[in-house]
């Protein structure tokens, strides 16, 4: 998609398409109906009502959309843990219209000084204030691109067969991976407008904590656990006391999957870790590298997910209407957070 939009004027016609439309992408999901009539799904009041479009630039029917939509859905349902353990337990923030904008701006408080105990209510206790610090938050797009031709489209339809979606739902986990990435950390950190999207592992003001080697020949599960409790009086040392989840490496499974003792019928040591008063969940992070462990408070003032955009699938024609383009992409942030002095409920561990 290479038109642009330059000091607030469109250059090119997909362009020229989401400035018209104050940047709905639902303007770039045209679809033919049965009556031959051009529609987009627009959201009114929580409603989709199918709108007519005034120009006829709509390729696909409204089914050939619900076979790419439920393709890409699918896909990218896979891979999205760390996201979609937020967006189930309501740490999200949704941003309407996320592709109008470009960065999130909040403010951090301090805390005041404590109150004063006297006889004397007359008495001048000492007078304080919040402090505050604002922090931007970029809003980048996770896209990625693929196409059908003209000919495939017609092919489809005339064959009776469904479009083929394998490119869709690739297109779909690879936003889905970027997405958990950024989450995680493991990808580089991404810097716009002053701020900088940082993940679970290179969050600056993460607590830190070294963890011993399942290999070593020192170790049980009762060192584990013993660490993981070590982690937890960390995170409420620093004010925040839960609930967590427990984020672990693929490399830890085998061992987090095995029996707590020598004794048969005994809990895992997964099971051991969730019996813990305050951590609700254990759960494997496909894109931790190493024996690494990252106990996440479960609130808002900890972390949440910025949407400006769901997972979506936008479409466009070049070469006189013989290829059409697709992108999937999306506008889902990490966001990090510690207060005015730095505290905050994140514990990453590590061999």
């Amino acid at each position: 998609m290479k038109d642009l939009i330059i000091n607030g004027q469109a250059q090119g016609t997909v362009a020229t398409t989401l400035l018209a439309s104050n940047f709905d992408v639902a303007a770039l999901r045209p679809w033919i109906g049965k009556d031959g009539r051009h529609y987009i799904a627009r959201n009114q009041g929580g409603q989709l009502t199918a709108v007519p479009l005034p120009v006829q630039n709509a390729t696909l029917r409204k089914d050939e959309w619900k076979i790419l939509d439920e393709a890409v859905v699918a896909a990218a349902k896979e891979r999205l843990r760390v996201i979609a353990d937020l967006r189930g337990a309501g740490l999200s923030y949704v941003i309407p219209n996320g592709m109008g904008k470009t960065v999130l701006e909040t403010e951090k408080q301090s805390d005041i000084t404590a109150a004063t105990i006297s006889m004397d209510p007359a008495r001048e206790s000492e007078g304080d204030r919040p402090e505050y610090d604002i922090e931007n938050l970029p809003l980048p797009v996770i896209h990625k691109d693929f196409y059908f031709n003209a000919r495939q489209i017609a092919a489809s339809r005339n064959g009776g067969s469904p479009l083929d979606t394998t490119m869709a739902q690739l297109a779909a986990r690879k936003v889905s991976e970027e997405a958990e990435k950024l989450a995680l950390g493991v990808s580089s950190s991404f810097a716009y407008g002053g701020g900088t999207i940082y993940g679970l592992t290179n969050f600056p003001s993460r607590i830190t904590k070294s963890l011993t080697s399942p290999t070593a020949s020192s170790w049980t599960p009762q060192t584990l656990v013993s660490e993981i409790l070590q982690m937890r009086q960390a995170s409420e040392d620093r004010h925040h006391y839960g609930p967590w989840v427990l984020y672990n490496s693929p490399a830890w499974d085998q061992y987090l999957d095995d029996d707590y003792s020598a004794q048969k019928g005994d809990n895992t040591l997964r099971q051991r870790i969730e019996a813990i008063n305050g951590i609700v969940g254990v759960r494997t992070a496909d894109y931790l590298t190493g024996y690494q462990l990252i106990l996440v408070q479960q609130t808002s003032d900890v972390i949440r997910v910025v949407i400006g955009m769901d997972i979506t699938t936008v479409q466009w024609e070049t070469q006189g209407g013989m290829r059409l383009n697709f992108k999937v992409m999306a506008i889902m942030v990490p966001q990090l957070r510690a207060d005015f002095n730095g505290n905050t409920g994140i514990v990453h561990g590590s061999v």
